[in-house]
Formats: C-alpha cells, structure tokens, sequence
C-alpha cells in the first residue's frame, strides 16, 4: 500500500466520522436553524460544523495541504488542496429526503489525487486513488458499458439557478427523457457521480456547479473506466458543468452542444 492510499483509508475514517455526526444530527434537526444563501440555496449548522470537523481532522493528516471548501470555514490554500463538501444534498437533509452526502477530494492544480464520498443514509462509502481503480465498501466499481441512449438511464442535476440556460435546458432533458428509458434527479451531484462509477446510471449531466461537487466524482468516473467533462469535452474540475458516463459520453456531448451552445 503505497502513501497516497494510506492517506485515502485515513480520509475514509475522517468522512465517516463526519458522516456519523450528520446523521446523528437529522434525527433531532431543528427547522428554525436554517439559513438561505439565497432562494434554493439552503445552510445550516450542521454543513459549517461538519466542515470545521473536516478541515480539523484533514489538516492532522496532510498539515502541507491546503483546502477549498464550500462553507469557507479556512482561508488556507496550498500547491495541494483538500476540496471539501460537507453536505451535499443539503436541501435532502433538511427537508428529510434521506440522500445526502459528505464528499471530499485531494487535489494539485487539476489532478485529482484521491476522492470520497459517502453516502450517508446508506452507509455506503465510494472511493479512488489515482491509478488504482475505484471501489464502494471494498468492492470494485465499474461504468455501464451500455453505448445507446435508448437503453440509458440518465440523472440529470437541477442547479439552484439556470439563468439564460432555463429553456434549453429543458429542451435537453425533454429529448433525453423521450429518447432514454427514463431519467432521475436526486439533488446530489457527488451521490449522482457516485452512482455513475458504480453503474447504477448511465450518464449525469449538470451545470452551475463547484468544484467541491463534482471533484471526488471525476476520479471516481475516471478509475471506475468512465469519462468526465465539461459540456465542451475538456476535463475542467473547476468548470461548472459536467458530463459523467460510461460509452455513452460522446452522443451525450453532441446533445449538449446542439442544445447549449457549447463548442469544442
């Protein structure tokens, strides 16, 4: 076992811990204690004080690294970086829909080094290395090797804001939905990631992202034999679009450009 896997058992250990207190905390959650980033984007204590845990535990592990977080409980940033979501599927958690997430990622510059996410309500914790294949629970993962739409299932994210997008983005998921077996919107893009490494989806698509959403989820894709991108085929972790499939990536990069404009 190599450094860089021994770090990745330790972070499992950390995302788990962190994971136990989330799950501890919804069964005595208190409505009254929600905060609006703004219309759909929801915060609580409960993602600042899962962040500070992380932020805390990953430092002791890793002192050089810096973070990038979503709830901005550090302003430390290094060459190597922990992406960190300590909740994903907040708006899940709050509204008790029991599917949200802590994901977190380590990362220098655009190189994705190891990624986590864990599944919560489940208990089911999906993660990589580089270069060792991509794993839930000790078993090994693996993409869809389906190449047809028509024999797809696609999850498709709903951002809190679509702006000029709204029209064509519905447009995309009518032809998908009308031209798939079906599509499903959970409201976690990590758990959405996951799900395509692990071959429970075909393909996920969506924009108005951050890179701590989708950071664990392009290794996972990747070391699992799939693909993730941007909507113009660039692997862009900071981009806030993406596409995570198997076989099917190329027919679904040709959707996004025809309906969204995005080029090459």
């Amino acid at each position: 076992m190599n450094n860089l896997e021994i770090l990745c058992r330790s972070a499992i250990d950390i995302i788990k811990e962190t994971g136990n207190y989330i799950r501890t905390e919804r069964t005595r959650f208190d409505q009254g204690a929600v905060q609006n980033k703004s219309a759909r984007d929801l915060v609580s204590y409960v993602d600042q004080t899962a962040e500070r845990m992380l932020v805390e535990k990953l430092s002791k592990i890793l002192p050089e690294a810096g973070f990038i977080t979503e709830e901005k409980t550090t302003d430390k940033t290094g060459t190597i970086n922990w992406i960190v979501d300590p909740l994903d599927g907040t708006t899940n958690f709050i509204t008790g829909f029991p599917l949200y997430s802590t994901t977190l990622a380590l990362a220098e510059g655009n190189d994705i080094l190891l990624g986590i996410t864990y599944e919560i309500t489940s208990d089911k914790c999906y993660y990589a290395c580089k270069g060792k294949g991509a794993f839930c629970n000790n078993e090994k993962i693996t993409v869809k090797s389906n190449d047809q739409l028509e024999k797809s299932l696609i999850i498709i994210g709903t951002p809190y804001n679509m702006g000029e997008n709204t029209s064509s983005y519905f447009d995309l998921i009518r032809f998908i939905y009308e031209n798939s077996l079906g599509i499903r919107i959970t409201g976690s893009a990590a758990i959405d990631m996951a799900y395509v490494a692990a071959g429970y989806a075909d393909a996920f698509i969506e924009f108005n992202l951050h890179s701590w959403d989708i950071a664990a989820g392009y290794l996972l894709v990747k070391e699992a034999g799939g693909f993730a991108s941007t909507f113009s085929g660039n692997e862009d972790v900071y981009c806030p679009e993406v596409i995570a499939a198997g076989k099917i990536q190329p027919q679904l990069l040709e959707l996004t450009r025809n309906y969204l404009n995005r080029t090459s």
